[in-house]
């Protein structure tokens, strides 16, 4: 999951760039830090909980592990239906036009939804409920101003207000 991670941030930074030669300039900063801090503490709590668990026993359950592979065959999708639009910043872009394909075709916001499933699933796979009780909490705090963020901005862009009402 951290190369993963590390990968998605490389796809990002390219995004962003040709977000920017677009006329794209970025909302959301100020939450933007805490989000990157959620998922670095997220991997280090799973790591540490998981590695301390062996004094209490709590016996993983393979159905999460499943799930949460199933949440990143959903995030494969959601980031090929965006191409260049996908970031894990939020960038408005004038005159874009919004995705409506793939899963933006059921769901209004499926890349958190994967968020969500791998915060509560992969600590679970391993037994670490301690994680994914605490970050799937946080976690779900921070969407929901994330969220609120994204969709006033998006709303700035013609194309998008008919669309997120």
């Amino acid at each position: 999951m951290i190369i993963q991670r590390l990968v998605e941030l490389e796809i990002a930074r390219r995004n962003t760039l040709y977000a920017k030669s677009l006329g794209g300039y970025e909302i959301g900063k100020e939450h933007y830090s805490l989000i990157v801090i959620l998922h670095v503490a997220f991997l280090g709590s799973l790591i540490l909980e998981t590695l301390v668990r062996d004094h209490i026993q709590i016996k993983p359950v393979p159905i999460f592990l499943a799930i949460f592979f199933l949440a990143q065959i959903l995030r494969i999708w959601v980031i090929a239906s965006l191409g260049r639009m996908w970031n894990t910043r939020i960038l408005i872009i004038p005159n874009s036009k919004p995705v409506t394909g793939g899963p933006y075709r059921y769901l209004k916001h499926p890349n958190y939804l994967v968020v969500i499933l791998e915060m509560a699933t992969l600590p679970l796979s391993f037994g670490a409920l301690g994680t994914a009780i605490v970050f799937s909490g946080l976690n779900l705090a921070l969407l929901r101003i994330r969220i609120k963020v994204e969709e006033e901005g998006l709303k700035q862009i013609p194309a998008f207000k008919v669309h997120l009402n």
